[in-house]
């Protein structure tokens, strides 16, 4: 493979328009705002990257990576070919400053990094597949902003088997490298859901046999009080401003964790792990 300076993918002038909806679309929600980009990013980091590479629906655009990564990842890679069901090609061996200089000194890449194309929109109805009577989790984040605490909830959702995480279209982060490095390869395992309307959607979850739990601090009932179990949307709000009143008012009911400190509340993400560990032992028992 031939040692070269990586060249930063150019980036699309035009973004894709909004594509009317399909018939099996309900509202028009897979319709992607017109200013959203279809344009690329980077990923990095050994776990974000190798989950990309496994992805047969991950458009991979560019691979960079340095010949220690390569040959420590060695495995790694012949599994991603496998999961993808094509080898994997065009790894450009660079040095560690060249991936520096694409992605940032910031950066934590581990000597790997990839440009890749954005995953396709997904909407609930394609979750929704099964019975209404079906056991599922799903987490639902009204209007959590940070990449870093929308991918550790990702990691924890895939880690305990919820079948998706679920944001506004609005007030939520795009697809980047920070949500999937923090994500540790959840991003590309997965679906991360946008909807318009989120009270709309909680009022469709319900018709789809959802019982729909709020996290709030204040509640009266703790989550293992609430006896909780087969069909859940947990509803975490942003740090500090929590649940939007329309979204509580749309919950059958706000739970909380049971706080034993002296410390009144957790990182959305941390809050996130600890309520999907008790939903999941529920549904196992």
């Amino acid at each position: 493979m031939a040692r070269n300076r990586p060249r930063r993918p150019p980036s699309n002038p035009n973004a894709r328009p909004d594509r009317p909806p399909s018939p099996g679309d309900r509202h028009g929600r897979r319709g992607r705002r017109a200013d959203r980009s279809d344009d690329g990013h980077w990923l990095y980091g050994r776990h974000a990257v190798l989950a990309a590479l496994s992805n047969p629906i991950r458009e991979v655009r560019q691979i960079l990576m340095t010949r220690d990564a390569q040959s420590r990842l060695t495995q790694e890679l012949a599994e991603a070919s496998a999961r993808r069901g094509e080898p994997v090609t065009g790894i450009q061996l660079v040095d560690r400053h060249d991936i520096d200089a694409a992605l940032g000194h910031d950066a934590v890449h581990q000597g790997i990094a990839a440009y890749v194309g954005p995953l396709p929109e997904r909407d609930l109805a394609d979750i929704l597949t099964g019975s209404d009577d079906e056991p599922m989790v799903l987490m639902v984040l009204d209007q959590v902003t940070d990449p870093h605490n929308v991918g550790a909830v990702m990691r924890s959702a895939e880690a305990f088997g919820a079948a998706a995480v679920v944001v506004t279209e609005r007030n939520a982060p795009e697809e980047s490298g920070t949500l999937a490095k923090s994500a540790s390869g959840a991003v590309d395992r997965i679906p991360l859901i946008r909807v318009i309307n989120l009270v709309r959607e909680l009022d469709y979850l319900k018709s789809r046999g959802f019982w729909i739990l709020g996290l709030a601090g204040e509640a009266d009932k703790n989550l293992a009080e609430a006896g909780a179990g087969g069909r859940v949307a947990l509803v975490l709000g942003a740090e500090g401003d929590g649940l939007r009143r329309l979204t509580r008012e749309h919950c059958d009911l706000l739970v909380r964790l049971p706080m034993a400190g002296t410390i009144p509340s957790l990182n959305v993400s941390n809050a996130a792990a600890v309520a999907l560990y008790e939903l999941n032992r529920k549904n196992l028992a």
